[in-house]
């Protein structure tokens, strides 16, 4: 069992809290050019400050390529996910995999009182699981080997 105790807080601790946003009337090309440039799959939409939506390799494909837009032309406004569920520095690891397993997502915006301050992906909760699990062998096997030892 993944301990419950570790937060939201802990992991943009661990991997920093940047963040790369575009606003709603860049061209689709242009937030791809970003998110290339920084080898992530997903750009913040914001719009005075306000996270507006979020635009993801999975919008590009399903709503821009299937539906045969131009990627000059469209802009991330008309394709991105509005109404994006949002994560807090305080939620537990558990609780973001619950998040995203059952809705589907692979991008977390982290909104600390109306203030983006970081993005958790799917990647990043892996690598805390995987941590978690380390440190619980580790210690069990401290554990065992202390109870060998006496």
């Amino acid at each position: 069992m993944i301990a419950t105790t570790v937060t939201v807080r802990q992991i943009l601790e661990q991997k920093g809290a940047v963040t790369h946003a575009v606003s709603p009337d860049v061209s689709v090309l242009d937030a791809l050019s970003v998110m290339a440039r920084h080898d992530i799959g997903s750009v913040l939409v914001t719009q005075n400050d306000r996270l507006a939506g979020i635009f993801t390799e999975r919008d590009y494909a399903r709503k821009l390529v299937l539906k045969g837009l131009n990627s000059k032309e469209a802009t991330v406004g008309d394709v991105m996910t509005p109404n994006v569920c949002t994560i807090t520095p305080s939620q537990t690891l558990d609780e973001v995999m619950n998040i995203m397993t059952e809705n589907r997502f692979r991008h977390l915006p982290v909104v600390d009182h109306g203030k983006i301050v970081g993005i958790v992906t799917i990647g990043d909760v892996v690598k805390a699981v995987i941590d978690q699990q380390e440190k619980t062998i580790n210690h069990l096997s401290s554990y065992i080997a202390g109870d060998l030892a006496t």
